[in-house]
């Protein structure tokens, strides 16, 4: 009897585990930016990546939704965090429907939805099963300085200020917004299966997001940085905060993905 032959995803895995760190950063980029370049060609409509970036969003929601209603028990999951989801949500919404209600209304109103769904379960439902002790991170320190950032830097637009500043704190909190959940699962060394599968979905989420930022840059030439006036600091935060968030949700995407490529699931955060 032959000896069994290795899968060519093991065989790939096992090359990868000899590479340095700069290897693999650098090969991660290269994959983004092929993917990029892939999308770039075959996407014309550039709500494209917004609708994706939402819909993606929306489906670990449901992925979440899934878990609670399931297994009753909200065993891994932040509640602050999805507070913060709920918080730049509304907010966002708000402004939505006074700026130009659109597509990603309805999207945003489907997602706030689900997010109060799944507060609701975790505060009321399942709260025997919520781990209080894990979920340790101080709201205000995230909240606070968004809204400090959303006053000194806001889109230079014809709406007013107060319109402005209220979309800017959006933009702000949604980059920040997994922090507690990604502290959670430090606290608690242990990444729950579901929790991962949500965490998963918006590391792909901020992807479509990213490659929007970079696909409509190139191809302006620039000119797209300077869309809210020149000289001005919004776009160019607008723009880090993107990058800050694609990298706070790198990390956790790489792992997710080294392990599901090795045939099992992420079981504790990295150290």
């Amino acid at each position: 009897m032959g000896l069994k032959r290795d899968s060519p995803v093991e065989i790939l895995t096992r090359w990868l585990e000899k590479r340095s760190l700069k290897v693999k950063i650098f090969l991660g980029i290269l994959l983004a930016f092929c993917a990029i370049v892939v999308l770039k060609h075959t996407v014309k409509e550039h709500d494209f990546f917004y609708i994706a970036a939402e819909s993606i969003h929306i489906v670990g929601l449901i992925v979440l939704i899934y878990k609670l209603f399931a297994h009753k028990n909200c065993s891994g999951l932040s509640l602050k965090s999805q507070e913060l989801t709920a918080l730049f949500l509304i907010t966002r919404l708000g402004c939505s429907i006074y700026m130009e209600a659109n597509v990603h209304t309805v999207l945003d109103s489907i997602l706030l939805l689900s997010t109060l769904l799944v507060i609701w379960l975790i505060r009321f439902k399942l709260k025997s099963s919520y781990m209080k002790e894990f979920d340790n991170m101080w709201l205000s320190i995230l909240v606070v300085p968004s809204a400090i950032l959303a006053i000194a830097i806001n889109p230079n637009t014809t709406h007013i200020r107060i319109a402005r500043i209220l979309w800017a704190f959006t933009v702000y909190l949604e980059t920040i917004s997994i922090l507690p959940q990604l502290r959670y699962m430090q606290n608690a060394k242990m990444v729950e299966t579901f929790t991962g599968y949500y965490v998963f979905a918006l590391g792909v989420s901020r992807f479509f997001a990213m490659a929007y930022w970079i696909i409509f840059t190139y191809s302006t030439r620039g000119a797209y940085l300077f869309v809210f006036g020149h000289g001005y600091l919004w776009t160019l935060a607008a723009l880090l905060t993107e990058i800050i968030q694609t990298f706070i949700l790198a990390d956790f995407c790489y792992y997710y993905t080294k392990s599901f490529m090795q045939g099992q699931l992420l079981k504790k955060m990295p150290v």
